[in-house]
């Protein structure tokens, strides 16, 4: 099959060099028409994987959809997209290696949170803020101090702290409803 230039769009490239990495094969390819070169990586196809969600609906596992996930959990932490990639191949791998057509959500995002709490207690705490869909602070600052009652670095820990703040302040400014209290109306503007 052929291969579109990602420079000029035609779809004359050659393969100058190729890798197997035995669940994936590198090609470094070359446009014949304006020399420029750009790599693609060719996933062996297996069969579909079938995620049953919550609501019991079902939709084929989407590795792009676990790898925005992971994207947006890790956003700003000290953590290389390699690492991230490689969580998500190690993530799809267990996936695939359960040998079953259909896998519950909630076996992925217990498989997510189990590796992401050992690689970034923050990144592992947006992720489940998201996931466990929390309804309230109090379940929110539950989870935090679970993680910092298991023995937590103190970088990790203020950067949980500052979370902590960050969710206590929300609390507060939602139950706030439009009018200011009557020591705030005192301050001068």
């Amino acid at each position: 099959s052929k291969m579109r230039c990602h420079f000029c769009d035609c779809i004359n490239t050659k393969v100058v060099d190729s890798r197997d990495s035995g669940d994936e094969i590198r090609r470094r390819r070359e446009c014949v028409s304006c020399g420029g070169r750009f790599t693609t990586y060719e996933l062996a196809h297996v069969k579909a994987l079938l995620v049953v969600k919550r609501d019991g609906g079902r939709e084929e596992f989407s590795r792009q959809k676990l790898w925005d996930s992971l994207m947006k959990a890790c956003a700003k932490r000290p953590l290389s997209a390699a690492k991230i990639q490689k969580l998500v191949d190690d993530i799809e791998a267990r996936l695939y290696m359960q040998g079953r057509a259909e896998l519950p959500s909630h076996t992925i995002g217990e498989l997510v949170m189990a590796r992401l709490s050992a690689l970034d207690r923050v990144a592992y705490i947006r992720f489940a803020s998201v996931y466990r869909d929390f309804q309230d602070i109090q379940s929110f600052k539950t989870e935090i101090d679970a993680l910092e009652s298991n023995g937590v670095s103190a970088s990790v820990s203020n950067q949980l702290s500052l979370l902590r703040d960050d969710a206590d302040g929300d609390a507060r400014s939602k139950r706030r409803r439009g009018r200011p209290r009557k020591s705030e109306a005192a301050l001068p503007s």
